[in-house]
């Protein structure tokens, strides 16, 4: 059994790599987990979103990390605790790959108390060739939901042994935290290769006789997922979370299965989600239901339901035919002046990259729920010092050849309850997820901003334009001064931000000066 370097006389009684059918039938027998009218399960957990308060990587060198960081020796008796909790307790063992090409992927393995079975399962669909392994695990994931941990938030812990391949989850029963204690560590395998990870899903759309290969990087709620498997001429989704890029523009998956976001899911928006989310292989997360009937608008327990399934109930392309990506969109969801789409290059990508600008959403907990945040990368689960994400965006920009777009999600002019306001809803974003790929959006300069604004978006139509050119839709209404005040406010912001990022490189926070 894995180890941070510690050793107990009595080890677990383990279950080694249970089939689907058993872990459907474990998680029926738990108390929290209810059957739906999909022939699915649903389970109801205590923690229903990450806890990014309690997570800590295990290191006495702090200055290697942006993120919280516990001493060695705590680590070293944590991991005491934890597998004297362990000792002689039923555990699942579930094995697989992160990602699937054999020249890339990574042997993971997940650890987990057998009373939280639906972890299990759901892990279980995420990995490539689960339940089996050319080897010892490299990474390795060891799940304890129901032990806390006096002295840390809500008495949770997720403790990253980064430099082991070891991640320890204490007293939270979120089935996120599993998922993302294997890509966090897996970042620091792809930037140690001299590539970057991305928090960003991939799709591929068919142009003439050529493919488009996009990535979408965006914050978790913000609209990734949607981007990502919302059908232009036929396009085909190839990964829903994290991929990595490397300096030849290759693009790595990760997973086989998709973790979505299911409020307001619904069959017109969103057919290709719905439609495999309503399957009996899927597993439900606090998704609220009443007796069998599930109601994905209903947000009385949380806004983060979520839902787990396998990616071959949906329509994909394979991910070990990717060759290069030609685009990059990283997703801003604002409600001020950010236009829906802008094209952005060279040290200007790199740092809207590090400002990771966007509105929180209930995947990271309701201390983010609506907030503006800056995430690097939009990626919370950089284990390393975030000025290394953007100087290492900025160098795979010079060597591959491919462009980059900030594309707004959210509104333009103001919040939703201001009536002025105009929302970027689903078929503009799709309409300009197509002019990318097709190369048929008009450009011109923004008169306030570094970057390119889009002239015109075929699918979008003239009255509906002012949400390319937020300017435009400020002095119509009268606005103009409350325009140029938000601009100004947000350059000087942003300068102050980027230059607080020590090792981040001058030319890309200068960039925005």
């Amino acid at each position: 059994m894995p180890t941070a370097n510690v050793a107990v006389s009595v080890q677990p009684s383990i279950v080694d790599n249970p089939t689907p059918g058993e872990l459907r039938e474990r998680t029926a027998a738990m108390p929290n987990a209810r059957p739906t009218e999909f022939d699915s399960y649903n389970v109801e957990t205590r923690a229903v979103a990450r806890s990014s308060g309690s997570t800590f990587i295990v290191d006495d060198d702090t200055s290697s990390h942006s993120d919280k960081c516990i001493p060695a020796a705590e680590g070293k008796r944590v991991a005491r605790l934890q597998d004297e909790y362990m000792a002689g307790r039923e555990m699942l063992q579930i094995d697989g790959y992160i990602g699937n090409d054999p020249e890339f992927r990574v042997p993971a393995r997940l650890l987990i108390e057998a009373t939280n079975a639906n972890i299990a399962a759901m892990q279980q669909v995420l990995y490539f060739e689960p339940g089996r392994h050319d080897g010892e695990p490299q990474l390795k994931v060891i799940y304890t939901p129901n032990l806390p941990v006096e002295g840390y938030p809500d008495e949770r812990l997720i403790a990253v042994y980064l430099n082991q391949g070891v991640t320890r989850v204490f007293h939270s029963d979120y089935f996120g935290e599993s998922k993302k204690a294997g890509l966090r560590m897996w970042n620091k395998i792809v930037y140690d290769r001299g590539g970057l990870a991305l928090h960003a899903g991939c799709k591929v759309i068919p142009v003439g006789d050529r493919r488009a290969v996009g990535l979408i990087i965006g914050l978790s709620g913000t609209g990734k997922t949607t981007t990502t498997f919302t059908t232009q001429n036929g396009s085909l989704p190839v990964q829903d979370d994290f991929v990595a890029l490397m300096p030849d523009g290759r693009v790595y998956a990760t997973e086989d299965g998709c973790f979505a976001k299911t409020y307001e899911l619904g069959p017109n928006d969103q057919p290709e989600i719905y439609g495999a989310v309503t399957r009996p292989d899927a597993y439900l997360e606090n998704v609220s239901q009443k007796g069998e009937k599930i109601d994905f608008c209903d947000d009385t327990y949380t806004q983060n339901g979520r839902a787990v399934f396998p990616m071959s109930s949906v329509k994909h392309a394979a991910a070990n035919e990717l060759e290069r990506a030609d685009f990059i969109i990283i997703l801003n969801r604002n409600d001020n002046i950010i236009p829906a789409v802008a094209k952005i290059a060279g040290p200007q990508a790199a740092a809207f990259f590090v400002l990771g600008e966007t509105k929180g959403t209930s995947a990271g907990g309701a201390a983010e729920a609506g907030k503006f945040l800056r995430i690097p990368g939009t990626n919370p689960f950089f284990p390393l010092l975030h000025s290394q994400q953007g100087n290492r965006f900025r160098e795979l920009l010079e060597r591959v050849d491919l462009d980059v777009y900030l594309m707004n999600t959210g509104r333009v002019g103001g919040n939703q309850d201001d009536e002025r306001s105009r929302k970027v809803e689903i078929p503009h974003s799709s309409a300009i997820v197509k002019g990318i790929a097709e190369r048929t959006i008009e450009w011109q300069e923004d008169p306030d901003f570094a970057y390119q604004v889009a002239a015109g978006v075929p699918g979008i139509e003239a009255g509906d334009e002012p949400l390319l050119r937020p300017r435009e839709l400020y002095e119509a209404q009268g606005r103009g001064d409350e325009y140029a005040a938000i601009a100004e406010r947000i350059r000087d912001d942003r300068l102050e931000y980027l230059r607080g990022w020590p090792g981040l490189e001058a030319e890309i926070v200068e960039s925005l000066a």
